[in-house]
């Protein structure tokens, strides 16, 4: 599995006293994106917007701050298409 992950560019291989040490060549959010991003794709159609359903749908309740949290983030996104931001 790490030689595919390598072939793919998303671990690099150095040899050490013990073997080889792997290590990601992306930082963590981008390979977070660009996971999302595929899953998005594969089980959605593309759709962030039918991801988020699902992901709230999954959810037992959301709490008041994660609610805060997704108005606010939708709001952001709002004044950035308007220009706004």
């Amino acid at each position: 599995m790490l030689k595919r992950l390598e072939d793919k560019g998303f671990v690099r291989r150095e040899e050490s006293e013990r073997g080889f040490v792997f290590s990601p060549t992306l930082p963590d959010s981008q390979a977070r994106r660009t996971a999302l991003g595929q899953v998005v794709r594969t089980f959605f159609n593309g759709s962030p917007v039918s991801a988020a359903s699902a992901l709230l749908g999954m959810a037992q309740q959301p709490d008041a701050k994660e609610l805060d949290e997704l108005e606010q983030m939708i709001a952001r996104a709002r004044r950035a298409q308007s220009g706004g931001e």
